[in-house]
């Protein structure tokens, strides 16, 4: 078994886990297979024990808050057979930060390495308690619907070498129903993963990027060429939202986090619609989108399962992800130390994204989304 099968197997195990022991754990009542159990174990490459943290918090908001039965939930990551991995399929190796996701064969759920200490400690230890209050009354926000989240549990050899990482979340897709329209024949849905790009990124700014691949300058935020057209109202929830999520960030010291927009095409006949209350009825979201998905409530109309635009052309979802990163664990702090050298004696450059101020990044991030938005048949949003 490969390395991307065997830390699938592992998340899959701990996922659908409700006593708090996998079956391994459990089948190994004699102490002398316990004992050579857990010497395989330590001297095991990429299979992790995982088990999940603040489980009954999660179960919480999936139960009682987003409406997630749990046997529709562990369904998602179970597979016929006694293959854990094949509920699993691995998307690779996405984004800057070196993560690996994988998608449950649903689509419902993806599932995402947090690799860094830094990243996974802050979300354990700082933000995770106030994540869950906020989330349990706020369920319109577009902060990203973790529905768990892994640790791996004692050591071996791969976890202190680092080669499978330790821990994970398990979290909404908000691309769900994508390759059912795929297969329908629909035009393929577009997607943009959004965050400032004013900030110094070495990889980008230094010698022109001539001393960085193209696939490493790829990785870095997208810029959206367009605009996402709304109703007066529609913007006015749209920076409510955001104005709140963002000010629970900053409160943490959390940075870098981005805007992920999906657009979909509505279907021919429907993309001229002169009426705009129309265009944003649930009726025309359910022409694109599913009608169940892994989280649906609120109903539709909402961000996460679907808004119309105002022009009727299109139809759009949005997410705010990757709010791991905080100003004052140590290597964030490290990051700051260089970013400051390099400005006082190479080169004023500015901040970097991970380096700026909480408050900062959040004042950018709001200008940002404000910039991509155009108000259809009423004032314009302003920008400040």
């Amino acid at each position: 078994m490969g390395r991307s099968e065997t830390i699938a197997r592992s998340i899959a195990q701990a996922v659908i886990d409700t006593t708090g022991l996998t079956k391994r754990q459990c089948s190994n009542s004699n102490p002398i297979r316990l004992i050579l159990s857990l010497f395989s174990l330590f001297f095991s490459i990429h299979h992790l024990i995982l088990k999940k943290i603040r489980p009954a918090d999660f179960a919480n908001l999936r139960r009682n808050h987003w409406d997630v039965q749990d046997d529709a939930y562990y369904q998602s990551f179970r597979q016929d057979g006694d293959n854990p991995e094949e509920a699993l399929n691995s998307i690779g190796d996405m984004g800057f930060s070196g993560s690996t996701f994988y998608s449950t064969k649903d689509q419902k759920y993806l599932v995402k390495s947090v690799p860094r200490h830094s990243e996974h400690s802050f979300f354990r230890e700082d933000l995770l308690t106030p994540y869950v209050e906020y989330m349990a009354s706020h369920p319109r926000s577009l902060l990203v619907r973790i529905c768990d989240f892994l640790g791996a549990s004692g050591y071996s050899i791969g976890r202190i070498l680092r080669l499978a990482p330790s821990h994970h979340i398990v979290m909404e897709n908000i691309m769900y129903g994508r390759s059912e329209a795929k297969q329908r024949g629909d035009v393929d849905w577009e997607n943009w993963d959004l965050k400032p790009t004013s900030y110094f990124y070495p990889e980008r700014d230094i010698a022109d990027g001539a001393l960085t691949s193209e696939a490493t300058k790829n990785q870095l935020a997208d810029e959206f060429h367009d605009k996402i057209r709304l109703t007066q109202k529609q913007a006015d929830d749209f920076f409510k939202s955001l104005e709140e999520d963002t000010k629970l960030l900053a409160e943490h010291n959390a940075v870098d986090y981005s805007l992920f927009l999906v657009r979909m095409h509505t279907p021919p006949g429907q993309d001229n619609n002169p009426d705009p209350a129309a265009a944003s009825s649930s009726e025309a979201v359910e022409e694109v989108v599913p009608t169940e998905g892994p989280s649906v409530p609120p109903s539709p109309p909402s961000w996460r399962t679907g808004i119309a635009s105002a022009d009727g052309k299109y139809i759009y979802r949005a997410s705010i992800l990757d709010f791991f990163w905080a100003k004052h664990k140590l290597q964030p702090q490290v990051m700051t130390v260089l970013i400051k050298l390099w400005n006082l004696l190479i080169s004023k450059s500015g901040p970097m994204s991970i380096t700026t101020t909480p408050e900062e990044y959040r004042q950018r991030f709001l200008r940002m989304c404000k910039s991509y938005v155009e108000v259809v048949g009423d004032r314009p949003v302003s920008s400040e």
